[in-house]
């Protein structure tokens, strides 16, 4: 009986204050898996199965012979070994980025926690390995509240289960401008040098390490810190974000 209060105690608060969905602001009924999310919107989510890119997670689509790299990555040359990405940023998906994301709405994680449940083969790709959260300038960090990609890799140890581990072996080192409509060379020469290991860096190069962001755009924020960690003389390392575009 115990155990039931917190379920009773939320069932109360959706009666008297109903959820609504982040993406179509129409009711949420009562779901023990998508709190935030309406069952439409969650079935116009999409969810990336494999065949993807093997650099940016993005699916293909119909059969695929040969080298699985898109053409968005082809000039990235990354610094890391592959990539996985749970959905494309668009719809539910795009509006839990932005709600985590620029208006502190926390409570998406439990519905983000829903979005990787649903992606077994990312839990398996990552499940064992420890979580590389991408970091914000301690500027941004403190406007913000928190830092997303942080709170992302939490969910995701916790989903995945297993001996996953979030490490936060990065700091940012460079307040740099804003990356949104720049393209990929604007990206790369604002990233240069952003990145460190923190002081406290615990590493273990035996170790599976994987980069944890938001989305992938260009591949550049990544690869910035994938190369700190391959100086570092990490080259177990692969990186997986929430959403791509």
């Amino acid at each position: 009986m115990k155990n039931g209060w917190p379920q009773l105690g939320r069932g109360l608060v959706d009666t008297v204050f109903p959820p609504v969905c982040v993406n179509c602001n129409g009711l949420v009924e009562h779901n023990p898996e998508w709190r935030h999310v309406c069952p439409r919107c969650v079935a116009q989510m999409d969810f990336v199965h494999a065949p993807q890119c093997t650099t940016c997670g993005h699916p293909f689509y119909g059969h695929v012979i040969g080298e699985r790299l898109c053409p968005h990555c082809e000039s990235l040359h990354p610094a890391f070994r592959e990539g996985r990405t749970a959905v494309l940023l668009k719809g539910a998906g795009r509006a839990l980025v932005h709600g985590l994301k620029y208006h502190r709405q926390l409570h998406v994680l439990t519905d983000i926690a829903a979005v990787f449940r649903r992606s077994p083969a990312l839990l398996d790709f990552v499940r064992d390995g420890r979580l590389v959260p991408v970091p914000l300038h301690p500027r941004k960090e403190r406007e913000r509240g928190y830092n997303q990609s942080l709170l992302l890799a939490e969910t995701l140890a916790e989903v995945a289960g297993g001996a996953t581990t979030v490490a936060p072996i990065l700091r940012r080192v460079a307040d740099t401008e804003t990356q949104t409509h720049r393209d990929r060379r604007e990206r790369q020469l604002n990233l240069k040098n952003a990145f460190a290991l923190a002081c406290d860096a615990d590493i273990n190069t035996s170790q599976h390490y994987l980069l944890v962001d938001d989305v992938f755009t260009t591949g550049s924020t990544l690869n910035s810190c994938a190369l700190v960690l391959r100086r570092a003389g990490i080259l177990n390392l692969d990186v997986v974000t929430f959403g791509h575009g």
